[in-house]
């Protein structure tokens, strides 16, 4: 019996995902909720909203869904995965409860300290005068937080009293983050390689996925304004198996006892972001689904059955040791629209996609896309489109992935041009 699924969100992210999904021998349709343009080529497109909770169940059950997936934070924290269980339907994602570990850092970093996981000194905020006053006497470098969801852009590293000063005068004065600011972390700043780890969840069974490390500024060299993520690339050639099942001890599966011994259940994916210190690994953050654009290079490297995982950690059964992934690594570059981060262009054409889609190894997953008038595929957000390849070598895959960014096209277009770069060079110095 093939499985129908429901896929809600509508970025890169939520693309890949399908991509995976349709691999699977028992996968029937498959929906996606609102979706874009380009998902709108691989999945049946639902108009509904991703924080329409009510919407979204509704749809479920009369469709007969057998499978939900949700992609974004956002109906996760609000408590979507809740909402789907309480009408006996199955979803991938956690609850309200476990979802917290992303809606608040504040949060996330008291269940850190009862678990006993290493992570930077921080403390929390509520008011610019407070918040000034520990800056004065603490000074920078220092990191700024804003405690509730903001997109990915929620945090300033500081180096200077003045660059902290303006992110929380941001944060309490200008609102720029809304509630999501009303709290506001000052963290110690960890100096380190950065690791993202992500980790499918089924109560008390984990199973670790590949090693993966994203791009957070805007600029080569790690230069300018945070983002949502510029690109990433799976494995990290610096990381050991051995030192990696002690990361997913420390940091996962660690968290997951915490959350028991509370009484929450976590049922999807629980993604710790890692970094590499001299003193050892700490966790910088928690997020309660898949990372994007992590997920667009993993998704590719995946050769065990999505399907049949996300099914059982959805019904919280026992989950596999291990995953299956191809040997070569994976390279995913993100192309922006003009003004990204600060802002973005919408309704520039966008050319190539065919080309680029057709070079050996890659894929080209949809973020921002839009259909105009005449048919063509036109920006519609921030973050436009990933490119994604794989290769037998780290050489090969950012030969691939940058030769399909290069035939695609559109007006004010950016990207990285240093994605897997540092892998490449850790690679060549092995060999």
């Amino acid at each position: 019996m093939r499985t129908d699924v429901l896929v809600v969100g509508g970025g890169g992210r939520e693309h890949a995902l399908i991509s995976g999904l349709k691999r699977s021998a028992g996968i029937g349709r498959v929906f996606c909720a609102p979706g874009n343009a380009g998902i709108g080529k691989d999945a049946i497109l639902v108009p509904i909203k991703a924080d329409d909770l009510t919407g979204l169940a509704d749809f479920a059950e009369r469709e007969g869904i057998g499978l939900t997936v949700v992609g974004p934070e956002a109906p996760l924290v609000a408590g979507v995965a809740d909402v789907f269980r309480g009408r006996g339907l199955t979803v991938f994602g956690p609850s309200a409860d476990g979802a917290l570990l992303e809606g608040s850092k504040a949060f996330a970093k008291e269940v850190m300290a009862s678990a006993g996981i290493p992570t930077g000194e921080a403390a929390a905020f509520t008011d610019y005068g407070s918040a000034r006053a520990h800056l004065e006497e603490h000074g920078a470098p220092v990191v700024v937080k804003a405690d509730g969801l903001a997109a990915g852009k929620g945090v300033t590293v500081a180096s200077t009293i003045d660059e902290a000063d303006a992110a929380l005068r941001e944060c309490f004065l200008d609102r720029r983050f809304g509630d999501a600011g009303r709290t506001v972390l000052l963290e110690e700043r960890l100096l380190g390689e950065e690791l993202s780890l992500l980790a499918i969840v089924s109560d008390d069974w984990v199973l670790p996925l590949a090693a993966a490390q994203d791009y957070k500024r805007i600029h080569d060299g790690d230069k300018g304004p945070n983002t949502g993520g510029m690109g990433c690339y799976s494995p990290v050639p610096s990381v050991h198996s051995h030192d990696y099942e002690e990361i997913v001890d420390l940091a996962i599966r660690r968290t997951v006892e915490e959350l028991s011994r509370r009484g929450t259940s976590f049922r999807g994916v629980l993604y710790a972001g890692i970094i590499l210190t001299e003193s050892g690994p700490k966790v910088l953050e928690f997020n309660c689904r898949f990372g994007d654009p992590e997920t667009q290079v993993l998704i590719p490297r995946l050769r065990s059955d999505l399907l049949e995982i996300l099914l059982a950690a959805a019904r919280g059964e026992e989950l596999p040791a291990s995953a299956e992934w191809t040997p070569g690594p994976c390279v995913g570059v993100v192309m922006a629209s003009d003004g990204y981060p600060e802002s973005s262009s919408n309704g520039d054409v966008i050319r190539g996609l065919e080309a680029a889609s057709a070079l050996e190894g890659v894929e080209v997953f949809h973020s921002g896309t839009a259909q105009n008038r005449e048919g063509e595929l036109v920006t519609a957000g921030g973050r436009v489109l990933t490119v994604s390849a794989v290769g037998a070598s780290f050489g090969e895959a950012r030969k691939r992935v940058y030769s399909g960014v290069g035939l695609i096209s559109f007006d004010g277009a950016q990207h990285r041009t240093d994605i897997g770069h540092r892998a490449q060079i850790a690679e060549q110095i092995r060999e």
